[in-house]
């Protein structure tokens, strides 16, 4: 996949003009990736790529054993290696000017000890936060990166596809989690975006709940939310919600009631209207049919290289949606000590400021037979 990394580093450069800082030091591996192609958990080790606004060039600090795989992937002016011997705050006052007074950071990524070893080279330097205009670059994605999003939609599907048909009698969640995360392997996907949630019968109804030993029963909910990050670093999302054997007249009215809520988050998606619009419009759905109380979460997130990013999608976000935005809408009704139901889609907001959707697999209630 081509991407203009340097495009992605003038926009940022751009977007803090107004700050007079001296420099931009991102220390989250993800955005990290995001402006130079280069993605590494550096672990225990210190890793920041360090944009000097003076000289617009960049600097990637790494940890030596990183060096040859960064000088592969990262499109940056210069990569400097630290070795584990070596104190990094040290290797950097030796790469960076030192009379630098304002220094942009990711607050909620920064830890003290960070910091201060930035105060110890910059004594009189100041901070600010840079995530929200890092944010705000990531929320809008190229029709090139939604191809990337495409393909891991495209790779989740065929797992879950495959996966419903491994489920036999005596089975666990736990068993279920095992089968799919085998097949994102197997389908080519690096592995799963996020942990794979499986849960059945009264488990459903817990919204980020932890699969375990729980047999698969007739009767039962069979709730699944998961996705796979492909090795182009981008993520899929998706929600399914089945039943085991035959459902009862009142699953399927709430199943149809969820249903017919995410049609209306979709409906309502379009370039120009407020984002909280596309909650408003599931949750109505909800509220009138008379489980507004079972529904307390947001509506969606965005979607792109993490599975959750900017921006949020809830009832309060006064921010107008853009062409570009990717996130999800899954809706639910979880009702404690019975069951829940989520269905999740993926909209992209096209060049048309329309929404198009990126996953395919039916939402038709599916029933399944051990």
């Amino acid at each position: 996949m081509s991407i203009d990394y340097n495009s992605r580093i003038e926009k940022l450069f751009a977007s803090t003009k107004d700050s007079n800082s001296d420099l931009l030091v991102v220390t989250d591996p993800i955005n990290i990736f995001y402006f130079t192609g280069f993605y590494a958990d550096p672990h225990e080790r210190y890793m920041s790529l360090i944009l000097d606004i003076k000289s617009k060039e960049s600097h990637l600090f790494v940890p030596a054993l990183d060096k040859d795989a960064a000088g592969e992937a990262a499109d940056v002016d210069h990569i400097i290696p630290i070795s584990d011997e070596e104190s990094p705050f040290e290797v950097l006052a030796d790469h960076l000017p030192n009379d630098s007074r304002k220094i942009g950071v990711e607050m909620n990524v920064m830890t003290v000890a960070h910091q201060n070893g930035l105060k110890s080279i910059f004594e009189a330097a100041g901070f600010m936060d840079i995530q929200p205009r890092i944010n705000a670059l990531r929320a809008y994605k190229s029709r090139e990166e939604v191809e990337g999003l495409k393909k891991a939609v495209e790779i989740i599907e065929g797992v879950l596809e495959e996966g419903l048909k491994t489920i036999k009698r005596g089975m666990t969640e736990a068993d279920l989690v095992a089968e799919f995360e085998y097949l994102m392997k197997k389908h080519g996907a690096s592995g799963p975006s996020f942990s794979t949630m499986v849960l059945a019968g009264e488990k459903s109804a817990l919204p980020h709940g932890k699969p375990d030993g729980t047999k698969f029963m007739d009767g039962d909910f069979l709730l699944i939310d998961f996705g796979v990050i492909t090795y182009d670093m981008y993520c899929s999302d998706i929600t399914r919600t089945f039943v085991i054997g035959e459902a009862d007249d009142k699953q399927k009215a709430i199943y149809d009631i969820v249903k017919r809520s995410t049609q209306a988050g979709v409906d309502a998606v379009k370039a120009g209207a407020p984002l909280k619009e596309f909650d408003i419009a599931a949750r109505r759905v909800i509220e009138e049919a008379g489980y507004g109380e079972y529904f307390n979460n947001r509506v969606g997130h965005g979607l792109g290289i993490e599975v959750h990013e900017a921006p949020s999608i809830h009832h309060l976000n006064e921010d107008v949606a853009q062409k570009g935005m990717v996130f999800t809408i899954e809706p639910g009704i979880y009702i404690p000590g019975y069951g829940g139901v989520r269905i999740e889609e993926e909209v992209y907001i096209n060049e048309d400021g329309e929404a198009e959707v990126l996953t395919s697999f039916p939402r038709d209630l599916r029933e399944i037979s051990i």
